[in-house]
This record gives structure tokens, sequence and C-alpha cells, in this order.
């Protein structure tokens, strides 16, 4: 069992500092605004808090399979509010130890509980970072999440899981062995730890 409170307490961290202005700016993920990022989180939030419990989504009459595609017109607008309450629910979701346990499937995807836990933490790290980054703020991530998602982007990484990296992860990108390993582990996510927005 991994503790994603770090993670998600890093994230609200971040929101006081996303002026509403800076939504259709844009981050590392391409194409996808900070207005999109933050859609995002919110559905991932969701969908991995009914995945911990093994719902299926269940919890929303009507909703199943992949969500839709993030966009800043989608954000709700009550964002600054709402996700610190999803990442909260998220957090105390994954802290049931049945959580980890059997199988359970997220976004139309099926994986053992174990590692569906690694997964979700792994998305609130990179896009913690995405967040600081397009953000202009400092990012911070706790060692032992960064060790996880630095297992797990090496891991998706391997010529063979390059079939199972498609649409998760961009191509690696060249870090130096020596880098940090939140460095390293953002290359093998694709992206550049030395991204900024443009001027």
């Amino acid at each position: 069992m991994l503790d994603l409170a770090p993670a998600a307490r890093e994230i609200v961290r971040l929101l006081d500092g996303v002026s509403d202005d800076r939504l259709h700016h844009p981050t590392p993920c391409a194409d996808t605004s900070v207005g999109a990022l933050l859609d995002h989180v919110l559905g991932l939030s969701l969908a991995f808090t009914w995945g911990a419990r093994k719902t299926g989504g269940n919890e929303s009459p009507g909703v199943s399979g992949p969500p839709a595609p993030p966009s800043a017109e989608h954000l709700d607008p009550q964002w600054r509010t709402l996700l610190p309450q999803r990442l909260a629910e998220l957090v105390e979701a994954w802290r049931d130890p049945a959580a980890w346990e059997g199988m359970t499937s997220v976004g139309g995807a099926t994986l053992p509980g174990e590692v569906m836990g690694v997964v979700a933490l792994d998305e609130l790290v990179l896009h913690g970072w995405d967040l600081a980054r397009a953000t202009g703020q400092p990012f911070n991530c706790d060692p032992v999440s960064t060790e996880a998602v630095l297992g797990f982007t090496t891991e998706a990484a391997r010529p063979e899981n390059a079939a199972g990296r498609t649409g998760l992860f961009g191509p690696v990108v060249a870090v130096p062995p020596d880098a940090p390993a939140l460095d390293r582990a953002l290359g093998l996510a694709g992206r550049d730890p030395g991204w900024t927005p443009a001027v």
C-alpha cells in the first residue's frame, strides 16, 4: 500500500497559484491547457476513487467506460472547492487495504488493485508537476512517491511494454542517468524536466 495523501496535498497547495487568466495557458502535456488539465484531474480523482471501491462508476448511473476528453470549457465552475474534496475522497479510498486486493477497473482498463493504486499515484505526481510548471510554481514530491513513480515509469518504458504505454505516456525524453529521481521519472513518462511555458 502507498499513501496518496502527500501527492494529493501538493496538488491542493498549487491551486492557490492558479489564477483564472491562466486556465487557457499551455502545460507540459501536449495540446492540454491548464483548465483542461484541472478537468482531467477532477475526472481521474473520481474514477480512481470508484476503482478503489470497486464500484466501476455505479455510484453515478450512466457513467462507465473511458472518460470524455478533458477541456477547459468543460471545467466545473466550482473546481477550486470540488477538486480538494475529490482528492480527499481518493486518498481515503486507497487507504482501505481492500482497494489494493483483487482486480479493479478504471476508465475501461482492468488491472490488479496493487497496480491500479500505483497508476493513481503516478497520475497525481505527474499532473501535479504539470500544473506546477504551467503556473510557474515550485513542485515538491516526497521520496516514497518519487521512487514509486520512477519504478512505474521505468517498467512502462521497457520495449516489451511499448503497446501498454500508448495513450498513457509520450515518447521517452532522454535525461542524464545521474539526474534526480523525479527528473528521470518525468523523462521516462515523456516529459522534459526543463519544460517552461513559451513566452
